[in-house]
């Protein structure tokens, strides 16, 4: 991010899309409220966007500009105080990726997770000894500090599965995940015990998808749909490849995957069946 952050907050998000909406209401163009900040278009753009900090007296001078009253005027800057916070996420930034913060934030605001996952566990679903292990492997020069950092992280946002309004998470994993080595024998056993415990729990939802179920439209990589309670937030899209990540919010493109998900989820073994299917599969480490 040019200001420095890794990437905007939830809540930096929500007010940035407010700020749109206000000025729209207003009837003010880019150019007039850039006017009133003394900036160019581009900077008002970037903030209804996310993409820079949102400055408390830049923000109360464009909410004067739309003509906001004055008690607004405070509440909305009590938020943006609020928004501004850093999230937890940001004590790792040594070992967070830009792109990947942003995922953090919504993760952590979502109320539904979707997630197809191909090659390996969900990161919410992993044990610690099979993260090290996956991480080893996607990290071989990593120093064991930073290692010891990078599972650290994976385990401190697993923490949110376990608050009292935990987003439901609903996870789509192909059958070779579960049959993948993955670190030692015993390692793989754990985590299948892990997978196990977690769909019985009633905010959780797991299914496999098995080889024998055949071809499905979404064999091309990993991806995670994001909803929210939060009215102004569309569904995201995180779809991730080798050296990075794409978000999607236009209607257009996250209808596409919620229709690969709903057919992949009516492909998989039924929810039911997953604590049988897994327990054999088990048998085999």
């Amino acid at each position: 991010m040019a200001d420095g952050r890794t990437a905007p907050t939830v809540g930096q998000m929500v007010l940035g899309m407010r700020l749109r909406d206000l000025r729209e209401a207003a009837g003010r163009s880019f150019a007039e409220a850039a006017a009133a900040l003394s900036v160019n278009a581009t900077t008002v753009r970037r903030m209804e966007k996310a993409e820079v900090g949102l400055k408390p007296p830049y923000v109360e001078k464009l909410l004067k500009t739309y003509g906001i009253p004055e008690n607004e005027i405070t509440a909305f800057l009590e938020l943006v105080d609020e928004a501004n916070q850093p999230g937890w996420w940001q004590g790792f930034r040594d070992v967070l990726p830009s792109w990947f913060s942003l995922y953090v934030s919504l993760e952590g605001e979502a109320s539904l997770i979707r997630a197809y996952e191909p090659h390996c566990v969900h990161g919410l679903l992993q044990t610690e000894d099979y993260a090290r292990a996956l991480l080893r492997t996607g990290f071989p020069n990593a120093a064991d500090e930073e290692l010891d950092r990078r599972v650290a992280l994976r385990m401190e946002r697993q923490e949110l599965l376990r608050r009292d309004d935990a987003p439901r998470l609903w996870v789509l994993l192909e059958e070779q995940v579960v049959r993948r080595h993955v670190g030692a024998p015993h390692v793989m056993r754990a985590q299948i015990d892990r997978l196990i415990e977690c769909a019985a729990l009633p905010h959780v939802t797991v299914q496999v998808i098995p080889f024998a179920s055949g071809a499905h439209p979404a064999m091309f990589g990993p991806f995670q749909l994001f909803r929210f309670e939060i009215p102004e937030l569309p569904d995201i899209v995180y779809a991730e490849n080798l050296s990075g990540a794409v978000y999607y919010d236009e209607r257009r493109d996250t209808a596409v995957y919620l229709e690969a998900l709903d057919r992949m989820g009516a492909q998989a073994a039924p929810a039911q069946r997953t604590e049988a299917l897994l327990g054999e599969i088990r048998k085999e480490f």
